[in-house]
């Protein structure tokens, strides 16, 4: 395609829009950043981009005009693709990609690519640690936090890159063809935007539609959904099992992490040789052992690798110890899903901390969870009456509402006694009362922290 020539609006102004105009921009496009809320500055706009020259910022209403004289749209993912400017635009004729097609077509290389309801960023970073342990140039990118199009164009045919990808940034692929795909699981999530759990399911499972026949998509043989979807899939699929031995794949035998193929079966790893904590960590694990496997690896350095891999950020991360209280920020969870695997993880007594915004889900597979695991529920956000109505439907009344992560803390830290602990996992997303997942665990390790000053 000849950059130089075409004149892209990029829908959007935070990372994924700046990292997208950027891209552009080295590409010699002639660049427009449109967001649709006025209130924004445009010369805050500007200054985040790399190279601001002739760059042209729209705020407010998109004019009929504008839209006429482009040659592309780049859609960040935050951004619905039914929005109403969004119609519009793909009423002109006018294509819209999405900043991870974007990267894609300018980028070198070899490509793994990780979807899924959970797990997504342990697995991406476990992949990439693997990966970086082999290889010279290897770039971890996507929802994990590094948008794809920052590196896309410094990649050469000797790259290898990690990503991480939502559903919300599949919507809008159309030629992205990952060298190997990996999908976790899918669990209800993001119907407040997908709307059907088939339409989530598609969504997600595209990530393989552009594969060939030699192309693997390491799967999730416990999730139903992906067991339902395989035959439809094109590619070589490659099963992963924490519950039953498989004729080929990874499968966990006793504590043994085990790969089989049609060369024989190998140990790779054992559960007690990581630093990962849960069943759901053991199946992150072995999806990144298939990943990196097929990504031409060997077993060596993937168990050393492993072995030194550390929980990544708010996802079951351990805080602090206070008064024998022990403190895990899961920030992370933000589905219920998610959440139920922090709970299962738990050995102790725990108090935990629920509730968030509302993604129109059912919270009844997380309600049950809580007997026997849960001696204390403190909630807060917009889902915190839903929750407890739901919980009490299953004979969990041990609630306490609150209004601010600060009250909630103080809340945890007089029910919770020596020897609990003391588990952040909301269940929910953090939109609304926080800008993201980050900001609330790090608040919440703040607040830990200072129990202790």
């Amino acid at each position: 395609m000849e950059w130089n020539k075409k004149k892209v609006m990029v829908a959007g102004s935070g990372k994924s829009g700046i990292g997208a105009a950027d891209l552009l921009k080295k590409l010699g496009s002639t660049v427009i950043i449109y967001d649709g809320n006025e209130k924004l500055n445009k010369e805050d706009v500007l200054a985040k981009l790399s190279d601001r020259e002739d760059v042209k910022v729209i705020l407010g209403e998109l004019e009929d005009s504008v839209i006429d004289n482009i040659d592309l749209m780049i859609l960040s993912p935050g951004i619905a693709i039914d929005a109403p400017f969004v119609n519009k635009v793909r009423e002109k004729g006018v294509p819209i990609w999405g900043e991870i097609e974007l990267a894609y077509v300018v980028a070198k290389g070899k490509l793994a690519a990780i979807t899924g309801t959970n797990g997504k960023t342990t697995t991406t970073a476990l992949t990439g640690e693997i990966l970086a342990a082999y290889y010279s140039h290897v770039d971890v990118v996507g929802n994990i936090g590094n948008p794809y199009t920052t590196t896309a164009f410094d990649t050469d045919v000797d790259s290898v890159t990690v990503a991480e990808i939502s559903s919300f940034q599949l919507e809008t692929i159309h030629t992205f063809k990952p060298d190997v795909s990996a999908v976790l699981n899918i669990t209800p999530d993001h119907l407040n935007r997908h709307h059907t759990m088939e339409c989530y399911t598609n969504v997600k499972m595209s990530i393989t539609k552009n594969q060939d026949s030699n192309q693997p998509v390491i799967l999730n043989y416990e999730d139903e959904i992906l067991r339902e979807y395989a035959p439809k899939l094109n590619n070589r699929i490659v099963w992963f099992s924490s519950k039953r031995k498989l004729d080929k794949g990874i499968f966990l035998d006793g504590k043994n992490i085990i790969y089989k193929d049609d060369n024989g079966e190998k140990i790779i790893t054992t559960t007690e040789d990581t630093n990962l904590v849960g069943i759901h960590n053991i199946e992150n694990i072995m999806a990144a052992i298939g990943i990196s496997i097929n990504m031409g690896v060997p077993a060596d350095i993937i168990k050393e690798a492993v072995r030194k891999f550390k929980a990544v950020p708010h996802r079951i991360e351990y805080v602090d110890t206070v008064d024998d209280v022990i403190y895990y920020n899961d920030s992370k969870g933000t589905n219920t899903d998610a959440s139920i695997k922090a709970i299962q993880a738990m050995s102790r007594p725990t108090v935990l901390i629920a509730g968030g915004y509302d993604k129109k889900v059912s919270f009844d597979d997380f309600a049950k969870e809580l007997k026997g695991k849960v001696k204390c529920l403190v909630l807060l956000g917009q889902t915190a009456q839903q929750i407890a109505d739901t919980v009490k439907k299953y004979g969990f009344d041990n609630i306490i509402f609150t209004q601010s992560l600060e009250e909630a803390v103080e809340e945890c830290r007089k029910a919770a006694n020596p020897g609990d602990a003391v588990l952040l996992s909301p269940a929910c997303a953090s939109w609304g009362m926080f800008d993201n997942y980050e900001q609330r665990g790090d608040m919440f390790k703040e607040l830990v922290y200072d129990m202790k000053k």
